[in-house]
């Protein structure tokens, strides 16, 4: 299967789904044909290009509406044709219009076990509320805030000794490897979706 991938930042989980697909270690895929960013500062396009992925660059200009914008996306990325997209750090809300050209064919990972701390900064949420075990989540998108159905999560405890950097470093490592496993499992076609669970057809390997 061809994916794509959407950034905002510095792309570290684009990094770590690139270079397994490069290293031959990411089961399914056949060819990343893009990273799309909508900042064009974006750290994550070098270290695409770095890799020898084509870069993609489209911001959403001042006078477009979200749903002109969104088609602008829809039009970018059609010639690409790819089963799957993996929102990696991707900071924009995507709406109705581009969720019906992809509807059950994008992923997202989330710096905590979700249901809990959705939005923005889920890492410093977690630490400023006490809890012991935060982690990370892969869960396919639809029209809800963080809210799409749960493909796999992976918990990181929190240690006596952690700071807000330090537990956000920890769960960013596991982010890592996660995301990769996720897309792998969907891109395989390793699931069945019954209601809102996902069942992940060959456990024994995560």
């Amino acid at each position: 299967m061809k994916i794509g991938i959407f950034i905002s930042g510095t792309g570290t989980n684009m990094v770590a789904v690139c270079r397994n697909f490069l290293e031959k270690r990411l089961e399914g895929v056949d060819e990343i044909s893009f990273v799309l960013s909508d900042k064009r500062n974006a750290p994550g396009l070098q270290k695409a290009e770095a890799l020898g992925i084509k870069t993609i660059v489209l911001p959403k200009r001042k006078e477009q509406t979200r749903e002109d914008y969104e088609a602008e996306m829809l039009k970018t990325i059609e010639p690409y044709n790819v089963g799957l997209l993996v929102l990696a750090g991707f900071m924009k809300v995507l709406g109705e219009r581009f969720l019906g050209g992809f509807h059950g064919k994008i992923i997202n990972i989330h710096p905590s076990l979700l249901p809990s701390f959705t939005g923005v900064n889920a890492q410093s949420q977690a630490f400023e509320y006490g809890v012991k075990v935060s982690g990370c989540t892969v869960h396919f998108v639809d029209s809800t805030l963080d809210g799409g159905p749960i493909i796999i999560q992976q918990p990181v405890f929190r240690k006596n000794d952690d700071t807000d950097e330090t537990f956000r470093a920890r769960i960013l490592e596991q982010e890592h490897i996660l995301l990769s496993k996720a897309v792998s499992i969907v891109c395989k076609g390793e699931y069945k979706i019954h209601g809102r669970y996902v069942v992940v057809l060959n456990q024994e390997e995560l």
